[in-house]
């Protein structure tokens, strides 16, 4: 079979707009015809499969989210519906389907790889979390680092003009990732992530002192996956003494013009993606580690457990030392 779809499937990121127009240029490079799956799981099911053309990818390089948008599929964790899914690929004589997704979408994905014997699948890590196993990057991490440096940069404006603390809030579900890079490259003073075990105390101490020899204004980055947001804003007034104020960034760390860095990465994952399954790979993830690019089994990316590399896990404990 030459078709080919894509898909796009939980949160979306910015960089899948270029993930898609590489797919549909590359297809036709290697002599593929191109569909795109709107609605993700559920445009499978439903059927919302479109061949598409240079037409169709054309000036989207530039939008964050996805043109074929995405969805959470309840009904996909129905057998009979993924019966579904598969006879519609079928039915358009797609033998290959690449998703763009996280861990949940990788584990619909290998439940239509056991349940289909003609189609071959391939996924890409795709959300802004990096919360993947087996890959050190997933697209659309770069871009959502920007917008929140772009956000610390603006707020420590606020915080430096009027002596306030300002906390934070970044995206990463039960992952620190994110936080953790922002703390570091915005010259955060605090940074609270589930990975790392902290100690107010030590941060009040710490920071009192730096209040006597000078200091005016904080900035603390703190994970979602901590759930603390509004504690951390009242400790900074009863326990440190400064005038504070919270702010969740929110899902404006989804959206932004990619950054180039996501643009080559939309190349490169999709490339290899598509070389991947024309080589036989029936069923897998392509992760980025080490420089370059490998092909995982499902299991050991969907099933396992992510870990921050020790190495930045490192640079992070260095926050609420004393001074």
């Amino acid at each position: 079979m030459k078709n080919i779809a894509i898909l796009c499937s939980g949160g979306d990121v910015s960089g899948m707009n270029a993930a898609l127009k590489r797919f549909v240029e590359y297809s036709f490079v290697k002599g593929l015809t191109p569909y795109f799956v709107y609605n993700g799981y559920e445009g499978l099911i439903d059927n919302t499969i479109y061949e598409v053309g240079y037409k169709d990818v054309a000036g989207i390089i530039v939008n964050g989210g996805t043109k074929i948008r995405s969805s959470r599929s309840k009904r996909f964790m129905e057998e009979n519906y993924r019966k579904q899914a598969i006879d519609n690929l079928n039915e358009h004589n797609i033998g290959y389907l690449v998703v763009l997704g996280g861990d949940g979408s990788f584990k619909g994905m290998k439940k239509l790889s056991e349940e289909s014997n003609s189609i071959s699948f391939c996924g890409i890590p795709a959300t802004i979390d990096n919360d993947i196993a087996g890959t050190e990057y997933c697209l659309g991490v770069d871009t959502a680092l920007n917008v929140i440096k772009d956000a610390i940069d603006a707020l420590r404006d606020t915080a430096s003009s009027f002596s306030r603390a300002f906390v934070i809030e970044v995206m990463g579900r039960d992952c620190g990732y994110l936080t953790l890079v922002s703390a570091l490259t915005s010259g955060a003073e605090m940074c609270l992530i589930p990975e790392i075990p902290y100690d107010l105390d030590t941060y009040k101490d710490s920071f009192k002192k730096q209040m006597k020899e000078g200091r005016k204004y904080f900035i603390a980055v703190v994970s979602e996956g901590l759930n603390n947001t509004a504690e951390i804003t009242k400790w900074f007034e009863n326990e440190v003494g400064i005038e504070s104020r919270a702010t969740i960034l929110g899902h404006v760390q989804r959206g932004g013009n990619p950054t180039v860095y996501d643009r080559l990465m939309a190349y490169d994952f999709v490339t290899h993606a598509i070389d991947g399954m024309l080589d036989g790979n029936a069923s897998s993830v392509i992760c980025y580690g080490g420089g370059g690019f490998n092909y995982k089994d499902i299991e050991d990316v969907a099933f396992r457990e992510n870990h921050i590399k020790p190495e930045l896990l490192n640079l992070g404990l260095e926050f609420g030392q004393k001074r």
